[in-house]
């Protein structure tokens, strides 16, 4: 069971997953191009950006809550360029200290762990200013189906400066973030009944062929595998991390 509401930290999601396994099946999480900070039975974990299939940990009946932040804006949140947590799930602790996370927990322990990630993050975001605005230029760009010479045109970078500045913020390289966007949008429309070839096309891929390799690269599974484990399960974002 998924659900998730906007977070008062602009471009953020709050969201609550209890695990299930159907048929002794765990269901990946694909990446999204986002980050997310966790909350576990009192544990506090941060799931950095993924360029491939996570597959989560923890056994059924488990609740898991989090903040995910949009694309480019968790660094500044958090303290640490996305980079150093690419494909990774670290304590929270590793990266502010066994003191401050603690503090962390204690205040989302006092109220809902949803409101207290909100509360947290909002404090933090208070501290730490807003995050690289080029991030959210970038994610635009790529999202309309611009190329990354466009992106960086439009940004007045050069390319190879582009790729320095997206791995802090995303924790990749704009390449890399435009194939992740592009398989979201093609999955969304999968998941909204557009037919493969259809939703390939609308998502900027080549053709269905081109869809199905990517879907492999990025996600490790097939359309028809990925389409058919979203029908048994609750819906729910594709790139939503949940365990560490």
């Amino acid at each position: 069971m998924y659900r998730e509401r906007p977070a008062r930290l602009p471009g953020a999601v709050v969201w609550t997953r209890t695990a299930e396994v159907h048929d002794g099946t765990v269901h990946p999480v694909l990446p999204d191009g986002c980050m997310d900070l966790l909350w576990n039975d009192g544990r506090l974990f941060v799931a950095g950006p993924d360029t491939r299939a996570h597959m989560p940990s923890g056994t059924a009946g488990a609740r898991w809550t989090g903040i995910r932040f949009a694309p480019g804006a968790a660094p500044a949140v958090l303290g640490v360029p996305a980079h150093e947590l690419r494909d990774l799930r670290a304590d929270l602790a590793d990266l502010w200290g066994s003191a401050p996370a603690r503090a962390a927990a204690a205040r989302i322990g006092e109220r809902d762990p949803g409101a207290g990630l909100e509360a947290v993050s909002l404090a933090r975001a208070a501290r730490s200013g807003p995050p690289d605005p080029l991030a959210a230029r970038v994610v635009r760009h790529l999202v309309s189906g611009g190329t990354v010479a466009a992106a960086a045109d439009a940004a007045g970078l050069g390319v190879r400066q582009l790729h320095r500045r997206s791995l802090d913020a995303f924790g990749y390289g704009p390449k890399t973030l435009a194939r992740i966007l592009r398989l979201q949008r093609a999955l969304a429309l999968v998941r909204g009944g557009v037919p493969y070839g259809e939703a390939a096309l609308l998502a900027g891929c080549a053709d269905q062929a081109h869809l199905a390799r990517e879907m492999r690269a990025l996600a490790g599974t097939t359309l028809r595998a990925y389409e058919a484990s979203a029908k048994r399960e609750t819906p729910m974002p594709s790139g939503s991390s949940t365990t560490a």
